[in-house]
């Protein structure tokens, strides 16, 4: 297809190479610089996408990323396309085409010209604000039937790709001094002169060529030359600068707490022919010391009849394609306007060699100027007049006129022409001041919200904050820059001035439906273009009874669009405040979240995908335990031994041999995926003090105390052993799946509570691989490995470590303690040593007679001395006492984290559930964990439980099945019988202390 809208000479686009790209099976041509919108439209197509509610035409409204209508669908190639990778609902005025690139519209069957969805805009009586409220209410049986599966086939406008996303994603971190959100004139100036007050400083935008406004204004001058030549020179000096970091092509789409941004950055989506090494795109997280928006101002529509038909578009977007694109937005142009600048874009497009034929405007009160350079051009000229609605449907051919006389209209005949240019004012772009919750001020003289004093170190610069002039956008784009930066660094920097020409601050505005002529029961005006929402449909909410805007927004989904009504809700709060007679502040304004335009999962997932989704983390006794066939089960993201069968055995018969063998020669067990933690510091005692219920300050170093820690409602969060290595050094364990949640929470009481403790925390889970040797030949298991460790009782006794070494010179923490009530020691090598180690210690006990042994055995052992697994006997409400624990809750400490909750009347009630043992009588079933425990055994429907059943194995030692509960009163029921209700019938238990194997502990010590 021919280029037949395209200007002959300027732009910014290469004219020199041409870029061969489809549409819907079309073959168009463009330039490299071109986006996809400027491309479709050079080569005349205005219909690019159907609505999302009654399917109409829709054209190109916009050239940024505020675009409702232009969102299709692209494929890198038709390779791609045939193999169903292609990227839904992106927006045509930010896609930059490429050779190859596949396109299709959206939201349309079976072609964009011919919708048979079309039918649902001769259904719109039916379809008002609200009806999915009511009709999908009744009758109830349709839900599941009807509604939700016609709803989940209507909804959406793209479609998602059904193959797996080929392309990379990846995540930086980085801290800067100042971030500048915006890289327009207040934008450049911001970043010049922090980047000049030696700030490091991170510019991002998320056009793909810095400038913004200035790229477009061919008449402006700065400092005595050219605007586009000032944004080269600027871009120049800041990519020169190597404390400053450039970010085109990059959206800054969340402001979070405490001035960490997230930063979404398209790589490669540009280019044909990618470099494999680089990503599809690139999440950035920055936390800024200060942050300077400067996100520029949004053209608003203006709502009249038949707004929405393609050839409708803002006049400044017009300006843009025109003047930084070299494409005629139209053959014959109309301006409809009530704000000085779309004069501007009038005189640009005709000085191009546009045919604009009027311009339209709602004010009597026009600046002479205007007038006349108009006249000049050969423009006419229309005051006091205004647009009451087009002709044609797939494109514009028309528009009707009408004659504004204080509160009524009055037709002023036709005017033919294609493209129609609108202006309704602009609204500041305080998305991002709202992320970070800063307030918003109504400003009635502008029309619109700006705004407030910020919540978190950031600033508004320029056209985003109400300010308008070049010369004056500069100036505040400095005066932010240099504030930014001397709160971050503490460095002065000089303010520049500069001499700006050419865009003269503009005066006019308008909000709200605009008055007509024209039958309302029969015609529509659009104010949320993507939802089909109309003027109609705001009034009528208001009407039902919504009164706040952001109930109006559910009601009739205005400002729910992928725009969140930038480009709506100024026009929706106008309408909704003259219907209620109130004031536009009194009406609310809605809220902008994250993000601040769409980004895509593979961005937000970045790496985390397949395997990476879910990390499978295997230690370094893993290949060792995989040979031996060993089963395995997922412990938190770890891969662990669970059980080793030998000659057929099943599972149980499996860990009934290994339990016999550890209990009477010696086991061999992988540890390594117990959590670590390197507590280091002068304070490190006393914050163990405080976050253990145990006493601290008194262990000895080389001694080892089992640490609970409780959570601030005084509950069980974590245990293990904690081993002081030195006076200011102290090894923790955690459970497996409990080592983030304790790191966190020791990080959380370190830097909120107790900052003043000069105390340092570390993760080690991954610098140590623990095996573990169990049984009463442990001992002699490892003697002959170590090479400088006095293993005798009497130098070495049970809960204490050791440092030295192992088998000529691997470095080693050596723990004397027992999770299986043997005597027991736990080996700590490096990883890199692990399977030596493991390999010579393996050897020893095969030879003792031992066995390797897995996680399934480890419970049962320590099952029989009554030690708790948390998570399994407790379950987030069950305190220290409550699983006889009262004596590792230090007496005489005078606080710790959970103790003030301790004494709350509920946990010391009668009543609570307590650990106990329990015994079948039959000797012979097993009980299954989980069950109910009761006091009869048919007990009347809805009586309470007693309790349940919490850890249940056949026990080697005991010559029966043993089971753990928690029951109410537990310990008073010691000897007493209760039930357990099966499936099969219930099962007499005695209730006994949880300890069934060596209660008087002697096998620890032997």
């Amino acid at each position: 297809m021919t280029a037949t809208f395209r200007i002959s000479q300027g732009g910014r686009i290469d004219r020199a190479k041409s870029v061969t790209f489809t549409f819907d099976g079309k073959t168009l041509t463009g330039h490299a610089g071109d986006t996809l919108a400027s491309a479709l439209l050079a080569n005349g197509i205005h219909l690019v996408g159907r609505s999302f509610k009654y399917h109409r035409p829709r054209g190109i409204v916009t050239a940024g990323s505020e675009e409702p209508n232009a969102l299709v669908g692209v494929a890198k190639s038709a390779a791609a396309a045939a193999a169903g990778q292609s990227v839904p609902n992106l927006r045509a005025t930010q896609v930059e085409i490429h050779e190859g690139m596949v396109v299709v519209s959206q939201n349309r069957w079976p072609s964009l010209a011919f919708d048979i969805g079309a039918v649902n805009d001769r259904m719109s009586p039916f379809f008002v604000a609200g009806f999915y409220y009511k009709t999908f209410m009744w009758p109830k049986s349709f839900w599941n039937r009807v509604y939700e599966p016609f709803i989940r086939a209507a909804a959406g406008l793209g479609k998602a790709p059904t193959a797996p996303d080929p392309d990379r994603y990846t995540n930086r971190y980085a801290h800067c001094d100042v971030l500048v959100a915006g890289s327009g004139p207040a934008g450049l100036a911001a970043a010049l002169t922090a980047a000049r007050s030696g700030a490091r400083v991170i510019l991002a935008d998320e056009q793909g060529e810095p400038g913004g406004s200035l790229l477009h204004d061919v008449g402006a001058q700065i400092d005595g030359r050219p605007a586009a030549e000032w944004v080269s020179a600027a871009i120049a000096e800041l990519a020169g600068n190597d404390r400053v970091t450039l970010l085109p092509r990059t959206t800054v789409f969340g402001y979070f707490n405490q001035n960490f941004i997230g930063l979404a950055e398209r790589v490669t989506d540009h280019l044909a022919d990618p470099d494999p090494s680089l990503p599809r795109e690139r999440l950035w997280q920055v936390r800024a010391r200060q942050v300077v928006l400067a996100t520029g101002a949004i053209e608003r529509p203006l709502v009249f009849p038949e707004n929405d038909r393609p050839g409708v578009m803002m006049a400044e977007a017009g300006r843009i394609y025109a003047n930084r694109f070299g494409v005629l937005p139209g053959r014959a142009i109309a301006v409809a306007t009530a704000c000085d600048s779309a004069w501007r874009a009038a005189f640009d497009i005709k000085a191009l060699g546009g045919n604009v034929m009027a311009i339209l405007d709602m004010r009597t009160d026009v600046d002479p100027a205007l007038k006349e350079k108009a006249r000049a051009h050969g423009i006419r000229v229309e005051t006091g007049c205004t647009v009451t609605g087009v002709k044609g449907t797939k494109r514009i051919e028309g528009v009707r006129l009408g004659r504004i006389s204080g509160d009524t209209v009055s037709s002023a005949g036709s005017l033919a022409c294609d493209c129609l240019l609108m202006s309704g004012g602009w609204t500041p772009n305080v998305s991002l001041h709202s992320q970070a919750r800063g307030k918003l001020d109504w400003y009635a003289d502008k029309g619109a919200f700006l705004p407030g004093d910020p919540v978190q170190a950031q600033r508004s610069a320029g056209s985003c904050r109400g300010i308008d002039g070049l010369a004056q956008v500069l100036t505040d784009g400095a005066r932010a820059g240099a504030e930014a930066a001397q709160a971050a660094t503490g460095n002065a920097t000089d303010i520049p001035a500069f001499s700006a020409s050419g865009s003269e601050a503009s005066s006019g505005w308008w909000l709200g439906a605009v008055p007509h002529d024209r039958d309302a029961s029969r015609v529509r005006a659009f104010v949320d273009f993507q939802n089909d929402v109309t003027a109609k449909d705001v009034k009528l909410a208001v009407r039902e009874g919504m009164h706040s805007i952001e109930h109006i927004k559910r009601y009739t989904t205005t400002g729910m669009a992928t725009d969140q009504g930038r480009l709506s809700n100024m026009n929706a709060l106008s309408i909704a405040s003259t219907a209620l007679a109130n004031e536009i502040p009194q009406v609310g304004l809605t809220t902008f979240r994250q993000p601040y335009t769409p980004v895509t999962f593979g961005t937000l997932a970045t790496t985390s995908r397949g395997d990476l989704f879910d990390p499978v983390r295997r230690t370094a006794i893993h290949d060792w335990a995989a040979a031996q066939g060993a089963a395995f089960e997922d412990v938190s993201l770890w891969k662990r031994a669970w059980y080793f069968a030998k000659g057929g055995e099943d599972m149980h018969a499996a860990v009934l041999r290994e339990c016999r063998t550890v209990r009477d020669s010696v086991g061999i067990f992988d540890a390594s995926t117990l959590g670590k933690i390197e507590v280091v510091g002068p304070d490190a005692a006393e914050f163990l003090e405080r976050i253990y219920t145990n006493p601290w300050k008194k262990l000895g170093v080389g001694r080892l105390r089992y640490g609970l820690m409780l959570n601030e409602a005084g509950f069980i969060m974590d245990d293990g052993v904690v081993g002081r290595i030195a006076e200011d050094r102290f090894h923790v364990t955690t459970t497996t799946g409990g080592a983030p949640r304790v790191l966190s929470h020791m990080e959380d009481y370190l830097q909120t509570e107790w900052a003043d403790l000069k105390v340092w925390l570390t993760s080690t889970t991954e610098q140590w691989a623990v095996i573990a040797v169990q049984g009463p030949k442990a001992r002699e298991a490892i003697a002959p490995l170590v090479d400088d460790i006095d293993l005798a009782t009497e130098a070495m006794p049970h809960m204490s470590v050791r440092q030295g070494h192992v088998m000529g010179g691997i470095p080693c923490r050596l723990f004397r303690m027992s999770f299986t009530g043997e005597a027991g020691y736990e080996i700590n090598v490096p990883p890199s040593r692990a399977r030596q180690v493991w390999d010579a210690v393996f050897a020893n006990v095969e030879r003792l007679g031992g066995c390797a042994y897995g996680t399934e055995t480890m419970h049962v052992l320590r099952a029989e001395k009554g030690y708790i697994i948390v998570g399994q006997e407790t379950d987030g409400t069950v305190t220290p006492d409550d699983v006889g624990m009262s004596w590792a809750i230090g007496k005489n400490k005078p606080d710790f984290v959970g103790k003030r909750s301790l004494a709350r009347p509920d946990l010391v009630a009668p009543g609570r559930k307590q650990l106990v043992g329990l015994l079948t009588k039959d000797g012979k079933a097993l009980l299954e964990e989980g069950a109910q425990v009761t006091v009869e055994a048919d007990p009347a429907p809805r009586t309470p439980a007693l309790g349940h059943v919490t850890s249940s194995y056949m026990s080697a030692a005991a010559g029966r099945p043993i089971a753990l509960a928690m029951i109410a009163n537990g310990r008073a029921r010691h000897g007493k019988t209760l039930h357990v209700p099966m499936p099969g019938g219930a099962i007499a238990v005695e209730v006994v202390p949880p300890l069934f194997v060596d209660p008087e502990g002697n096998r620890l010590n032997a």
